[in-house]
């Protein structure tokens, strides 16, 4: 089985547990059955250190430039997102990867990235609770989902706040792989 390569983008304001948990649960899938189905990389904006959320500093495998082709594409959330979803640079290297991608993911308040950059249009999508009116302002061609985990169109799916990505997570490894191997 070849791995798939998870991409996680990392940038400063990230919120540390929609990076960590979804990495948690693509890095151990299928090792108590001897598979690796996943390779998982942090995927920055640019070179150097990132400061994600309370100081929790991470250091990126490589950058949206750089990285191998990405086969799932997730974007967290965090209060980094409010500034990153209006660097059109930034957007331009997350369309390109989505492209690219066989999935597309968000967690949390990631689905507004995932809007601005256009890739929610016409799809369900959910966030954060405290983040729901803004998708809506930022994306009306989004039809926004309150108190759903997350919603699944196929190829993009998001998920809503925090721990809800590893639910997500579970859930592609589950679409992926099969119910066993998501419970394990």
């Amino acid at each position: 089985m070849t791995p798939r390569t998870v991409g996680i983008v990392v940038f400063d304001e990230a919120e540390v547990l929609d990076v960590a948990g979804p990495y948690e649960v693509f890095s151990v899938a299928g090792l108590r059955h001897g598979l690796e189905p996943f390779r998982v990389l942090l995927v920055a904006e640019r070179d150097g250190p990132v400061t994600a959320r309370n100081g929790f500093g991470l250091v990126a495998h490589a950058t949206l430039a750089t990285a191998p082709r990405l086969d799932l594409l997730l974007v967290p959330g965090g209060f980094g997102t409010r500034s990153a979803m209006h660097r059109e640079e930034f957007l331009a290297a997350v369309r390109r990867r989505a492209d690219d991608a066989e999935f597309v993911l968000s967690v949390c308040t990631g689905a507004l990235v995932l809007a601005r950059a256009g890739l929610l249009d016409g799809l369900d999508a959910t966030t954060h609770h405290a983040a729901l009116d803004l998708l809506r302002a930022t994306a009306p061609a989004v039809r926004v989902h309150e108190g759903v985990r997350f919603t699944d169109n196929g190829r993009v799916l998001t998920s809503a706040g925090v721990a809800a990505g590893i639910d997500m997570s579970l859930h592609m490894v589950d679409r992926l792989l099969g119910r066993e191997l998501a419970e394990e």
